[in-house]
């Protein structure tokens, strides 16, 4: 079977540091992929190299077999199929939820307005956000803004949705409605890769867990395996220390 996604040998330098080394990873359709690590260890960079936010300076990222630097994908074809929602929400606070949801649809991607806003009502009254269409991101609680940019990075209909620490910035309380949708879009089938600290979630969600340090996955393995018996040193240490500190 073709990997959904594919990361074949990838490097990234910033400047003197080599923040991705040598990365190679496969995602299967409808899988779910959980990159864990501790900060610093390249998890967002690497998350964000597989829709082209950042270009890789050696290797290859592929999206069902096809390279996203193919032209076939034209200008925005990768970023429409490859959708990333961010801890800090991104949202537009000059536009309404409504104008947030229908942005890229129409202005990108040439959708009309009747179905952009048909599609975002169909996301926001499943999201619990139906009566929230009219209101600016400001009038909104954090998880209620996070519910509406997971609802966005969906408007498109993406084939891969990544998810960046989206639970790091919500009050605890919060968390759990956020997490509760990412459930729910595992059991739609939605092929997802996630960056994530929240690691009972990752055992519970997660088909396969990569462990990154230092730019370079060393060790990867079904979440019931390297939560309970991890081979490498460093994901023990980085176990036991989130272990001891109740996060698991």
């Amino acid at each position: 079977m073709t990997p959904k996604v594919s990361v074949q040998g990838v490097t990234k330098w910033f400047g003197a540091a080599c923040v991705l080394d040598d990365v190679s990873l496969d995602v299967a359709p409808h899988q779910t992929v959980c990159l864990i690590g501790a900060s610093g260890s390249g998890k967002s960079t690497l998350l964000r190299t597989i829709n082209g936010l950042v270009p890789v300076d050696h290797g290859r990222i592929a999206l069902d077999g096809v390279p996203i630097d193919d032209p076939s994908f034209g200008r925005t074809g990768v970023q429409r199929r490859v959708a990333i929602v961010f801890q800090s929400y991104n949202l537009f606070p000059h536009l309404t939820v409504m104008g947030n949801l229908t942005l890229a649809p129409r202005r990108v991607h040439g959708v009309s307005r009747a179905d952009a806003e048909e599609r975002a009502m169909s996301l926001l009254s499943r999201f619990g956000l139906a009566g929230f269409a009219n209101s600016y991101p400001e009038q909104l609680s954090g998880g209620q803004q996070q519910r509406v940019a997971i609802a966005r990075a969906l408007a498109t209909d993406p084939d891969v949705l990544l998810l960046d620490e989206v639970t790091a910035a919500l009050d605890p309380e919060l968390v759990g409605e956020v997490l509760a949708i990412i459930r729910d879009l595992k059991a739609d089938g939605l092929t997802m890769v996630i960056v994530t600290h929240e690691m009972t979630f990752a055992r519970q969600v997660a088909d396969r867990v990569y462990f990154l340090d230092g730019g370079r996955i060393v060790e990867d393995a079904p979440p019931d395996r390297l939560f309970t018996a991890p081979d490498h040193p460093r994901c023990r240490a980085f176990l036991a220390r989130i272990l001891a500190a109740g996060r698991m």
